[in-house]
């Protein structure tokens, strides 16, 4: 056990936590830590290591404004480099130092009395700050439905987030239940060397296709020789980004079926068969559920080897998977690509506020909180990355910096004695939330009643109702006024 107060205990060093750390040290502020329960840095791009594995937001913007880097191989980098992009920024900002790893936060508890957090971890340390800073993000635990079945597979069967890399899938016939975001890039790499592939979907997918290519050596020595060039790149694909938001609104259904029609022309470039082109349209408008992007999945369904069943799953067998139609398939390996749990947030933590509050409580009917970072009754704690704080346009690094910058001013305000405490008032959160939920019951991603944006009381407790830049102009200083302080 720690008798020392840290003036900040951050917890996790994905992109948010490493882009806490760098604003904190911007600032002056040294006395803070990172619990990390790893052994090194990366958060999702540490712990999602399948075939294909890669980001789909150009890496120009996916990646920090205070750390361009003209080493990106790809136009849309692949795992491999971007982790090792998060390690760079963490060894030239000096943020390792600050990192405990092997230490994973199991519950924090508000000292009233102190005035600080007591954090404790699963191998038994106690640490105290005075403030809390959860940066573990949305999509951390995966999520698989519960299948008629599921636990009698006799084959090997993993989630694509936990991948099983000692299982060769070469030669055998593969099942892979879910078609969304993760699927769409491993089904080609591992269609190259399985026997078979049968992809499961449940739902189709709106998806646009990358155009991704590799940078050429001119153009990165070009760059690296004039750093404004990369910064007008960045500038590019952030414009293009907001020109997606359009698809998130109502009432922009002349654009939306512009996108529409790119998408069923992609599919009839390499589908021919029209029962298949049928099953890979959507049912529901363009931008309800995310979008997805790649250039390989398509060609990959139209191999002979592929063969793509909708109608959902009914059960898992012994041997297989009966699907929606009930018809059964042998398959030797099975990969579940069946998303994550993003809702409840803060997911197997027992973080309490005052008097003991647990923010589970608080939150059992949904999360409320004030710009997705921090709830009443619950002084000095902050979340990146938390409700309603997700994109389905833009780079979540946009979001991830103007938080960072936000809560590094409220650290600095309490380290240097002019606040001792805390909390966002009560009437100042639900204003804002009740303003956002009305907002988003106006936006596109309420018109669908399946999806995990959305919550079992009809809320969408993921999304950001605007353009990045309006968070970022709310973010850009904190009104104290809207916090009760001691």
């Amino acid at each position: 056990m720690s008798n020392t107060t840290h003036s900040c205990i951050i917890v996790g060093t994905g992109f948010s936590g490493i882009a806490m750390a760098v604003k904190l040290k911007e600032k002056g502020i040294e006395d803070f830590i990172i619990l990390e329960k790893a052994d090194d840095v990366g958060g999702t791009w540490r712990e999602n290591t399948y075939p294909g594995a890669e980001c789909d937001i150009p890496s120009a913007l996916y990646s920090y404004s205070f750390e361009p880097y003209p080493e990106w191989e790809y136009k849309w980098s692949m795992q491999p480099q971007i982790l090792e992009y998060i390690k760079y920024v963490a060894r030239k900002r000096e943020i390792y130092q600050h990192v405990h790893f092997g230490e994973e936060l199991v519950a924090a508890d508000w000292q009233e009395k102190e005035g600080s957090w007591k954090v404790q971890t699963k191998g038994g340390k106690t640490y105290h700050g005075k403030m809390f800073v959860s940066a573990i993000g949305q999509l951390h635990h995966p999520s698989i439905p519960n299948f008629e079945g599921k636990d009698t597979f006799a084959g090997p069967s993993f989630h694509s987030a936990k991948w099983n890399h000692a299982i060769s899938l070469e030669g055998k016939t593969v099942g892979v239940i879910g078609n969304a975001a993760s699927a769409v890039q491993f089904i080609p790499e591992i269609a190259k060397t399985a026997g078979k592939v049968k992809v499961f979907q449940r739902s189709a997918n709106w998806m646009l296709p990358k155009q991704d290519r590799a940078y050429k050596g001119w153009e990165k020595n070009l760059v690296r020789r004039f750093p404004i060039l990369l910064k007008m790149y960045r500038l590019k694909i952030w414009l293009l980004g907001g020109g997606l938001f359009l698809l998130m609104k109502n009432g922009n259904d002349f654009i939306r079926k512009l996108y529409q029609k790119q998408t069923i022309s992609y599919i009839k470039k390499h589908i021919k068969d029209r029962e298949t082109i049928q099953h890979l349209t959507p049912d529901y408008p363009m931008g309800a559920k995310r979008i997805l992007f790649s250039d390989t999945y398509y060609p990959a369904l139209a191999l002979p080897s592929v063969k793509l069943i909708p109608g959902g799953v009914q059960a898992v067998t012994s041997n297989g998977v009966v699907a929606g139609d009930g018809t059964a398939h042998d398959v030797d390996v099975l990969i579940y690509s069946t998303g994550f749990k993003t809702n409840p947030f803060l997911l197997g933590l027992d973080i309490r506020g005052k008097e003991e509050i647990s923010i589970k409580q608080v939150w059992k009917d949904g999360p409320t909180n004030y710009l997705g970072m921090t709830v009443a009754n619950f002084p000095n704690l902050f979340m990146m990355y938390g409700p309603n704080t997700n994109l389905g346009h833009n780079s979540i690094i946009l979001m991830s910096e103007a938080q960072a910058e936000y809560i590094a001013q409220c650290v600095q305000a309490i380290k240097q004695n002019k606040l001792k405490t805390m909390e966002v008032s009560a009437e100042t959160m639900e204003a804002y939330h009740q303003s956002t939920q009305k907002r988003l019951s106006e936006m596109i991603w309420a018109r669908v009643e399946d999806s995990w944006y959305k919550s079992a009381n009809g809320n969408i407790p993921n999304n950001y109702p605007g353009r990045t830049m309006e968070y970022m102009r709310k973010t850009k200083l904190v009104n104290f006024d809207e916090y009760v302080t001691a």
